[in-house]
Formats: C-alpha cells, structure tokens, sequence
C-alpha cells in the first residue's frame, strides 16, 4: 500500500500544477517534474542501481531548483540587522552538511564527490531561501524555505533509514517531508506565475 502510495502522490501533484496553471509549463519546471519523476521510479524499483540512480535524479531537480533561483529572482541585498541571521544560518547549513555526509560516508565508500556535490548545490538552495525570506519576508520566500526545509529533513531522514535498523516512524517522516517538499515547490511555481501575471497586469 505504501508502494501505490507513493506512486500516486507525485502524479497527482503533477496534475495539480497543470489544472492551477491553465495546463501551461516552462521547460525548466518541465524537468524538475520529470527527474523528480525519474527519482521515485528508481527509489520504488529498489535494484542495485536505484540509490545512486535516485542521487543523480534528485541532483539534476536541485541543480535546476537553484537555477531557477537566480535566473528569476533579485540580487540579495544584505543591511547591518541581517548579517547575524544569516551567520546563523550559514553556521547551521554547513554544521548539517558536514554531520550528514559524514553519517553517509561512515556507512559507504563509493560516489563519494556526487553526494558531495548533492550536498553543495541543496546547501545552496538552503541558503539562498533563508536568506531571500530573512532579507525580504514575502510569502514567494517563505514558499523557498519551507521547500528547501522539507527536502533537507527528506534527504536526512533517507540517509537515517539507511544509517539505522529500519524503523516505520523514519521512513513515514521522510514521506511526508518528501511529499510536503513536492506540494510546497509547486505553489512556488504557482506563487512565481502569479506574480509575473500581476507585474504584467500593473504594467
């Protein structure tokens, strides 16, 4: 049940996304969903492969998440009252970047650089919605945040169930952060579409 489950979800937040959006997608959003998609094939097939097949899927929707991040927004502006947030926060993302992959690299010797750079680019992602949302407060922000929060507590959350014996209660937090990551990624789609039809309108 939890298999058709988690084939169902991703699908059906696929067409959420089209039905809200008039059926009309970019190309960029376009393969995010479909190495998103690639992803979960390659975590429900559970072969040999499926592990780094899922890290390099996800690695690609995270490369173009972060791509989209600077094609389309504003240059960060930082002022005096924000530097000590965001010297939190920097301390935090590579406190949890360092701690996670050396729990990762405790328990497997191969692919080394890609979890690396997997680690890189979501840390990225981290930092460039966290301090979007501390320097600017909009709700397109806290969208960002609250996506790159659900996917690194997903990511931490599979590394634990590998880390650990099995354990139902780290396996359903990792589905539903992964599930949340999903939901909250598409109205930032949305949120992003909206206020391009806004800015057009005012104009």
């Amino acid at each position: 049940m939890a298999i058709y489950a988690k084939a169902i979800v991703l699908p059906a937040i696929f067409i959420y996304f089209l039905i809200s959006n008039e059926f009309k997608m970019k190309k960029t959003e376009g393969l995010i969903f479909l190495f998103c998609f690639v992803g979960q094939v390659f975590d429900l097939m559970d072969v040999e492969v499926s592990e780094i097949g899922g890290v390099i899927s996800f690695l690609v929707v995270y490369s173009l998440i972060l791509l989209l991040f600077i094609r389309e927004h504003e240059r960060i502006k930082l002022v005096k009252k924000d530097i000590l947030p965001i010297s939190i926060v920097v301390v935090f993302i590579v406190y949890l970047l360092i701690s996670v992959l050396s729990m990762k690299f405790d328990n497997m010797q191969k692919f080394n650089i890609i979890y690396v750079l997997y680690g890189i680019v979501l840390s990225l992602i981290s930092y460039f919605s966290f301090v979007s949302y501390i320097t600017k407060g909009t709700f397109i922000t806290l969208l960002m945040s609250l996506m790159a929060v659900s996917y690194i507590f997903s990511d931490i959350f599979y590394i634990f169930n590998e880390y650990f014996s099995y354990s139902v209660v780290l396996v359903l937090i990792r589905d539903v952060t992964q599930i949340l990551a999903y939901y909250f990624m598409v109205e930032y789609f949305l949120e992003k579409t909206k206020m391009k039809r806004r800015s057009l309108y005012n104009n």
